[in-house]
């Protein structure tokens, strides 16, 4: 994260003695980046955080994933998913995938396990719903819009206040705010289009009591189910730049200008050989022959996948493309407006549209969720 928060009780001073009220030590435990080189916090446990008493191998739901052939544009439908009974980490039906990233979708209505990602960050968007994620650094109350992300191996669970739909993806790394918005201190910088006032994370400790606690441990190697003598929840207080924290898409605020500016404006985080990008309503092009849709485009390093989540789109409109679709347009294939879109878009002065993109450098893998979901006729809308 690029600014330091302080939740809880915690000394003055780091790595000194911190005393429960019955004179007990609590346990220290940094977490952070890169080997003690980037971004980390210091947390301080009532019980010792390392205090595992069981460890099994454990097979998470299985999936397959296929190439993207033959090559073509795709169109997924989740709200087509099945609906039945699931938690938002054991319930998600994995739809894209590659070496960097996995991109699914969950429909949860009940609490999921505690669970770690030791892969990577996640980085959750709220369709619909609410829910609290719980976490060691304290509860995020989150709804629809909202960005949630949860850095590498920090426990959480995901409990619904309602039905909720996520999107959900995971990397392989970190996920964070473009460098490019950012001061070399990592202040955002006056060109972002949001800041540290648009940022909510944990305000106060969560402390749960519990023994023989089970969490769920994805890693590189495989799923474990780890056993805590324990509960992980039992944070008096913490400090520093690493913890979970929630951006809502509303808060986004679009960069537009005289002609049609192209999807880096747009960019609201970056991963590892991926960034996501937020589209939402805003004015248009001023220019007085401007064309306000995209122009067709070919990126020629990048899979484009656009997730639908609200308003109208207008370039894609007679194409079938809906609230909850995503649209895949991958490296190798020339994509733009609907026929037709480009006229009917002229003199329009603002955009009702709210999506979300995920740009990947490496081609992105169709998984079995999201073949089940196809819309199998969208390649050839363009030739309506």
């Amino acid at each position: 994260m690029p600014y330091y928060r302080r939740v809880g009780e915690i000394p003055r001073k780091r790595h000194t003695q911190f005393r429960a009220p019955d004179g007990g030590l609590y346990a220290e435990e940094l977490m952070g980046q890169e080997g003690f080189s980037s971004d980390s916090s210091l947390l301080y446990h009532r019980h010792a955080p390392t205090s595992i008493t069981a460890a099994e191998a454990f097979t998470p739901p299985a999936y397959e994933q296929v190439p993207n052939r033959p090559l073509k544009p795709r169109h997924l439908r989740t709200h087509k998913l099945d609906e039945g009974p699931a938690d938002a980490v054991l319930g998600r039906r994995h739809l894209l995938a590659n070496a960097d990233v996995r991109i699914g979708y969950a429909i949860a209505d009940r609490p999921s396990p505690l669970y770690r990602d030791a892969v990577g960050d996640e980085c959750l968007y709220v369709e619909a719903g609410r829910a609290l994620i719980e976490t060691t650094f304290g509860a995020l109350e989150v709804g629809p819009g909202d960005y949630v992300i949860i850095p590498t191996s920090v426990v959480h669970r995901i409990v619904p206040q309602s039905q909720v739909r996520l999107l959900t993806i995971e990397a392989s790394g970190h996920v964070g705010p473009p460098k490019r918005y950012l001061s070399v201190r990592g202040q955002f910088l006056e060109h972002s289009p949001y800041c540290e006032r648009d940022l909510r994370g944990p305000e106060t400790p969560l402390l749960v009591d519990g023994s023989d606690v089970e969490v769920l441990v994805r890693a590189r190697g495989g799923w474990t189910r780890h056993v805590y003598a324990r509960h992980p929840f039992d944070v008096v207080g913490w400090d520093g730049c690493q913890y979970p924290w929630v951006f809502s898409i509303h808060d986004f605020e679009p960069i537009t200008g005289r002609v049609h500016q192209p999807p880096p404006v747009h960019q609201t985080f970056q991963g590892p050989n991926f960034v996501v990008c937020s589209f939402v309503p805003r004015k248009v092009d001023y220019h007085p022959q401007a064309v306000p849709i995209p122009y067709n485009h070919h990126n020629v390093d990048s899979d484009e996948m656009l997730f639908y989540t609200g308003g109208s789109y207008e370039a894609r409109r007679g194409s079938g493309i809906e609230q909850g679709s995503i649209s895949l347009h991958p490296s190798g294939f020339t994509h733009g407006p609907q026929p037709g879109a480009v006229e009917r878009s002229l003199g329009a002065e603002a955009f009702d549209e709210l999506a979300v993109m995920v740009d990947t450098f490496r081609p992105l893998d169709l998984c079995s969720a999201g073949l089940e979901v196809e819309d199998t006729g969208y390649a050839w809308t363009w030739s309506r």
